[in-house]
């Protein structure tokens, strides 16, 4: 990492190609791609394990299983805001990449030997990898949302995501490669191992670290706990409406986004019956989703958001969307459908989910970590079941996908109007300091 530092050294040049980043910055830009690319590469790797998984169970029990995704998630919550709380930081985060590692190995031991999934065992993996994607991906972006500031944010964060979409291109890559020859248990095993790569980028990450702002006046904050009560992630969100404008929002986007994984699973399972191929083309689709968005996180991300402000990212996708629901209602085959679908994961990850961090850049220090993570994971998880549930219903009433699609459009529409309102606001307010404790969006609000 030290060579990363150099500016003249010749992974700085490549970086500086991308983004602009100071001197000063770049041995925690690169620190912080490469920790994405394990942590995203990894989980990439055994999605698409949970997604035939997901094609055997069928879309109505998976629709079930969401529920209890929700219910974990949110469980979740309290634990996370009590370790977030009385732990530091540089020994609970490599922690929890060391556990997930565990558990891939221990769930890779109980499928070898390609005997045929149990039921039970593989509604609880898919249960398990729904929470941790969220929850892990939250993690990340909130200590980067400690690390850097405002400013900072617009420049790097397109740069850092672009490390989590190589990983998210190699990891289905590498599982398309070895499917045959290791199974899903080694699948499992691999992905084991980039999680301890995670755990050494964290570490080197926390090294870099110095810590700033008011938080930072009368301790090392690196060697204590956030603070404040396990459910003060649930509180601070309740009591904001900047925040509870960022919830809605990701509601609106999970409700549009699950009429669209149905599709998928529905229009899969009719168009591809062997197990061994459906694996392959969720596989090759994140390859395609991955290869375009990373292009743009390099290369246009952090450019729209210096340039044309937040609200630009968020609005992009939804646009697209309403336009993506009306084409394949008109035209319901698969080739239609990867098309949509494409855009909507591109655009995701390379312009909504970055600038979705950015509005979290304001917020002081607990509020990055419990209401941050409150809405990235149990929000989001109970509107995906609710709107699996909602898409359920109407497929039964209806006998088509068609109204369910329609609506589709109405939410994106939904959605890409408070994806307005909150760049908005974020982009409005002038740059200030980090907001001291307790004082959640005050910067935003």
């Amino acid at each position: 990492m030290d060579k990363a530092a150099d500016n003249n050294s010749p992974l700085a040049k490549i970086v500086r190609l991308a983004a602009k980043v100071e001197p000063r910055e770049m041995a925690g830009v690169v620190a912080g791609f490469f920790l994405y690319f394990f942590v995203l590469g990894s989980y990439f790797m055994v999605r698409p394990v949970r997604e035939t998984i997901a094609s055997m169970l069928g879309a109505e029990e998976v629709a079930d299983l969401w529920l209890w995704t929700a219910i974990f998630s949110i469980a979740l919550i309290p634990i996370w805001g009590w370790l977030i709380g009385k732990f530091r930081r540089k020994v609970l985060l490599p922690s929890i990449y060391g556990g997930v590692a565990i558990v891939l190995v221990i769930l890779g031991i109980a499928m070898s030997g390609g005997a045929e999934v149990d039921h039970t065992f593989g509604k609880f993996f898919y249960v398990w990898i729904s929470v941790l994607n969220l929850m892990l991906v939250s993690i990340f972006w909130a200590f980067l949302l400690e690390m850097y500031n405002r400013e900072q944010t617009k420049r790097l964060f397109g740069i850092m995501a672009a490390g989590g979409t190589l990983g998210a291109l190699v990891g289905p890559f590498t599982t398309r490669l070895v499917a045959d020859s290791l199974g899903d248990s080694g699948i499992l095993f691999l992905g084991a191992a980039g999680f301890v790569g995670a755990i050494i980028c964290q570490l080197v990450l926390i090294n870099i670290w110095r810590p700033t702002g008011p938080t930072a006046a009368s301790e090392d904050a690196k060697n204590r706990g956030v603070g404040g009560n396990p459910f003060a992630g649930i509180t601070i969100v309740l009591k904001s409406p900047y925040l509870l404008g960022i919830a809605l929002f990701v509601v609106l986007l999970s409700a549009a986004n699950t009429i669209l994984y149905f599709e998928q699973l529905r229009l899969v399972a009719e168009t591809f019956p062997d197990r061994a191929a459906r694996t392959e083309v969720f596989a090759t689709i994140d390859i395609v989703v991955q290869s375009l968005t990373i292009l743009s996180q390099l290369f246009l991300t952090g450019r729209v958001a210096s340039k044309l402000g937040v609200r630009s990212l968020l609005i992009i996708v939804p646009v697209a969307m309403v336009i993506g629901f009306i084409a394949l209602a008109a035209v319901n085959i698969f080739a239609v459908f990867v098309v949509v679908f494409v855009a909507r994961r591109w655009g995701e990850y390379a312009f909504v989910r970055p600038g979705r961090e950015m509005l979290f850049s304001s917020l002081d220090t607990e509020s990055k970590y419990k209401a941050k993570s409150f809405i990235d994971v149990p929000v989001y998880r109970a509107a995906d079941y609710v709107g699996a549930q909602a898409k359920t219903a109407v497929d039964v009433v209806t006998a088509s996908p068609v109204a369910s699609l329609i609506a589709g459009a109405a939410l994106a529409a939904a959605w890409g109007a408070v994806g307005w309102h909150l760049g908005r606001k974020h982009d409005d307010v002038a740059p200030t300091a980090q907001a001291p404790a307790g004082t959640a969006a005050a910067a935003a609000e």
